[in-house]
């Protein structure tokens, strides 16, 4: 599931093959953007914001994507079989002269002038891989409303941009509290914000996701997609239920032994 770690990585990967290249193929397949064309222009950079990729070219042009759930960038060889999924899930394709990069699922693909970015993405916190990561900031943000549950101030990428449904899990399980225990009755709110930082930055180079330290296979998280299994660390049967707002209920996991609730 792509979250902050999966986002940072992708964008290091498509800024080594495509910053400071013109771009020889664009194909921009969704509606909207049918009639945009930026084959000529030479790619600046490629940056992560949360979750969000900023892919800046030239002329003061920039393509906003998002990975949602089940987006991702696959970067190719010339003539080589383009892998990610069928050719109907392609949203868009940038080929230099030596790479190609293929976006797929991408749920959110938009073109707005560099200058207008923030249009886009000032709206969100502090983020957790990014210069702007400020502690202070997010625990100020995440604090100012005491009485939501604190799974679904994390998940609000306006308090700290990057944390998403494992993290979230994760994190909880962490500093034992449930996800539904209210920010502001956290015994350490600080320490979760360092923790949610501590983790992305550990994981932001791993192709498999760990937050144990425990290398061996399906030892790699504490919590989450372990419903009914062992807890990892007191042996008792991992829970699980849906948890949000209607419109964005995500799969939430918890110990009940090692996390009770308030």
């Amino acid at each position: 599931m792509p979250e902050g770690d999966t986002v940072w990585r992708t964008a290091h990967e498509l800024h080594g093959a495509l910053a400071g290249a013109l771009l020889t193929r664009s194909d921009l397949r969704v509606p909207k953007l049918a009639t945009k064309d930026l084959t000529g222009r030479r790619v600046l950079d490629v940056t992560p914001r949360g979750k969000h990729l900023l892919t800046r070219v030239e002329g003061g042009l920039t393509l906003h994507s998002h990975l949602g759930m089940e987006g991702a960038w696959r970067l190719h060889a010339p003539g080589e079989r383009w892998r990610g999924g069928p050719a109907y899930q392609v949203r868009a394709v940038l080929g230099t002269a030596d790479r190609t990069a293929v976006g797929y699922r991408l749920p959110l693909l938009d073109l707005l002038r560099t200058s207008d970015e923030h249009h886009a993405v000032g709206h969100l916190g502090p983020d957790l891989l990014g210069p702007d990561w400020d502690p202070d900031e997010a625990l100020r943000r995440l604090l100012a409303d005491p009485a939501r549950p604190v799974g679904e101030a994390l998940l609000d990428q306006r308090n700290l941009a990057g944390v998403g449904n494992v993290y979230r899990s994760e994190l909880c399980f962490l500093v034992r509290v449930v996800p539904w225990t209210p920010v502001g009755e956290l015994p350490s709110p600080e320490r979760l914000v360092a923790l949610a930082q501590r983790l992305l930055e550990a994981n932001r180079t791993r192709t498999a996701r760990n937050t144990t330290g425990d290398r061996r296979r399906g030892n790699s998280l504490w919590v989450y997609g372990r419903r009914h299994r062992p807890c990892l660390r007191c042996g008792t049967p991992v829970r699980s239920a849906e948890s949000g707002p209607a419109a964005e209920r995500r799969v939430v996991y918890w110990c009940p032994r090692c996390q009770p609730a308030p």
